[in-house]
């Protein structure tokens, strides 16, 4: 029995959710260590600038996330289909993709850097450390997003051990060089750039050694099925779609930051604090949206309903069983958080008057991560981007009138709890009837069958 072919059970998602937990918390301690490294050299610029830099590739990479997820449900349907030889092309597509894409953002590092720096208004002294960061990190563009092609194949065959092994080995290699580069070779944040470049890089040739072992061969892929028309047509699709629905978040949360900051520094300090609190939940609630994209792909690929529905179910109830224990554990432990964060009294203050809201949000988020797995997996992408359209409107009505009756801060974070659970009900909602059209109509399981589909 492959791993494919194995029961759907509450000890198998968990065992695809908690290895990509642990590899999630491995990025921000990367982002610790490299801000620690950078500040103790003792200027303030060199450290806004790490700190820009950051932002300005988040929002750079971030943007084709899409490419991760499109090839771990595609990866997903061609394991349950067993299809080995799709799951190569569908891997030598992504590959050619991230390359393609990666070595674009590299010809456009000027106009991407000089728009950049004048968006973030620093002064000429950060310009000019970022500007060193900037343009030797931007090569690690074509590695970043191979690595992102990557781990999308690993995670659409089950194995988020070996996602969890590849995403410490980058962040642990681009650790030590950052240590070694930065204070060793006294290199400042050009090192901590070339460190970010070979730790991709070295990630990528990893990553590719470890697919050998699991008998892929992307590169022996023919060219022409690799730009096959339909399979292309079929990637980029979902792939744009992704996308879409990523900016619009990006966007949300943007808009949530800017209107927070318009309400005075206080305020914006405090939302930031609890802000990092929602990004902490996010960590434990990704890790079910992955194994969701894993097993639902994976059913779709078979053609079998009950697998689906049954993976789909399980990875909706852990994900709010999480959300539900992260909640608790915010409303209990909020405050010594929040102490532990800031020591201005002010922030203090103005954090516990919304830490109940902040609270609740990992609780509602919960049932929008996991619909985005079973969609992703499902390749419900066009749905997915469309209701992501209509929870940003709804999202953007309760701004509006929120900020008609003066709700303040208050108003703030309902509004955004209101884009959580409008994108939880309207998944929800479309499920039925995405379902039956991708299975058909209802055919009564064997007896006997449903067993085999039961929480450990």
């Amino acid at each position: 029995m492959t791993q494919s072919d194995s029961p759907v059970t509450s000890r198998r998602v968990l065992a695809l959710a908690l290895p990509m937990t642990l590899a999630n918390v491995t990025t921000p301690l990367l982002g610790f260590v490299g801000a620690t490294v950078i500040g103790r050299l003792g200027d303030a610029a060199l450290l806004g600038a790490m700190a820009l830099g950051a932002v300005i590739f988040d929002a750079i990479f971030w943007s084709f996330g899409s490419l991760r997820m499109a090839t771990a449900g595609l990866t997903a349907q061609a394991v349950g289909a067993r299809d080995a030889h799709e799951i190569d092309r569908t891997l030598a597509r992504a590959l050619a993709a991230a390359l393609l894409v990666g070595a674009v953002i590299v010809l456009l590092q000027g106009p991407i850097g000089r728009a950049a720096f004048a968006l973030s208004g620093a002064s000429p002294a950060v310009i000019a450390g970022l500007s060193a960061y900037f343009h030797i990190r931007i090569f690690a563009a074509p590695f970043t997003l191979a690595n992102y092609a990557i781990l999308g194949s690993v995670l659409g065959r089950g194995r988020t051990d070996l996602g969890l092994l590849l995403q410490v080995a980058i962040n642990l290699t681009n650790i030590l060089l950052t240590l070694a580069l930065v204070l060793g070779a006294d290199l400042s944040v050009a090192g901590a750039g070339l460190a970010t470049l070979i730790a991709e890089a070295a990630g990528a040739v990893l990553g590719l050694v470890v697919l050998a072992r699991l008998g892929s061969r992307p590169f022996a892929v023919p060219f022409g099925m690799v730009r096959d028309p339909r399979a292309l047509a079929r990637m980029l699709s979902v792939n744009a779609d992704v996308m879409v629905r990523t900016l619009l978040l990006v966007a949300c949360i943007t808009l949530f930051s800017a209107l927070g900051a318009r309400s005075g520094d206080v305020v914006l300090a405090a939302n930031a604090v609890l802000w990092n609190l929602f990004m902490i939940g996010g960590f434990f609630l990704d890790g079910f949206a992955t194994a969701a994209e894993t097993l639902c792909g994976q059913a779709v690929g078979a053609r079998d309903e009950a697998r689906f529905r049954c993976a789909a179910g399980l990875s909706l109830a852990w994900c709010l069983v999480f959300g539900a224990v992260i909640a608790g554990g915010f409303l209990i432990a909020g405050n010594a958080f929040i102490d532990a964060v800031t020591t201005n009294p002010e922030v203090r203050t103005m954090a516990r008057l919304y830490l109940l809201p902040a609270a609740l949000a990992p609780l509602l988020a919960a049932v929008p991560f996991a619909f985005d797995g079973i969609y992703i997996g499902a390749t419900w992408t066009r749905a997915m981007r469309n209701l992501m359209l209509a929870a940003s409107a709804a999202y953007g009505l309760a701004l509006i009138a929120v900020h008609s009756l003066n709700l303040g801060n208050g108003g703030l974070w309902l509004s955004f709890l209101i884009l959580l659970a409008g994108r939880g009900v309207s998944q929800a909602l479309a499920y039925p009837s995405l379902t039956r059209r991708t299975f058909g109509p209802a055919v009564p399981a064997p007896p006997g069958e449903a067993a085999r589909f039961t929480a450990a």
